[in-house]
């Protein structure tokens, strides 16, 4: 398998590139993530690469960094989802950025990139939680989100609603969302 290109820069046309190693010119899709990165024609250029071989063709897609094509690769692994839109969706959003959508659950984020629709957006959240491990990913979640998490869980561990709301109410504010169930499970034994 192809899984790097070293070599010069000859053309750029969204989204490909065209790099020539040694005399050979491989044309490559990159995400605009990439593209923006890509020095001027003529320069070297180093890309990460996945190559797909379909029964009509060989195709090899470029990226900067190795989080871009390890997410690339996350997200061929969902249901409807092929290269061209792992594509639009690394160009629409950075890897940072994709990640904290799907922490957060902002499935309208996720429509905001061209070809992602409602349902896709939906799935996208579903499937991609908990799979993009990138460093610095971490998202604060807004207060009155992580008290409606603390709430639900509670309520998933058998608490009534009364319960569980009285518990919230006496959370100190800046908590993280782990510590914070934890305390209102402290709080619930006192009680």
């Amino acid at each position: 398998m192809i899984g790097r290109l070293h070599g010069k820069l000859l053309e750029k046309h969204p989204p490909m590139v065209l790099v020539d190693v040694n005399g050979v010119g491989y044309e490559v899709d990159v995400p605009m993530s990439t593209f923006y990165t890509l020095p001027a024609n003529g320069e070297v250029v180093t890309l990460l690469t996945h190559f797909v071989v379909r029964e009509d063709a060989q195709l090899l897609y470029g990226f900067a960094t190795a989080e871009e094509r390890q997410t690339f690769r996350q997200l061929l692994k969902i249901t409807g989802v092929g290269a061209k839109m792992a594509l639009s969706v690394l160009s629409g959003l950075s890897t940072q950025e994709l990640a904290g959508a799907v922490m957060s659950g902002d499935a309208v984020r996720l429509t905001k990139v061209p070809g992602v629709g409602k349902k896709t957006a939906e799935r996208l959240l579903l499937e991609l939680r908990g799979k993009l491990d990138l460093p610095g990913t971490a998202v604060a979640l807004q207060p009155e989100d992580k008290k409606q998490d603390v709430t639900n869980a509670l309520l998933a561990l058998g608490y009534n609603p009364k319960e569980a709301e009285l518990a919230v109410k006496q959370l100190p504010a800046g908590l993280e969302l782990a510590d914070a169930i934890r305390q209102s499970l402290k709080l619930l034994s006192k009680a």
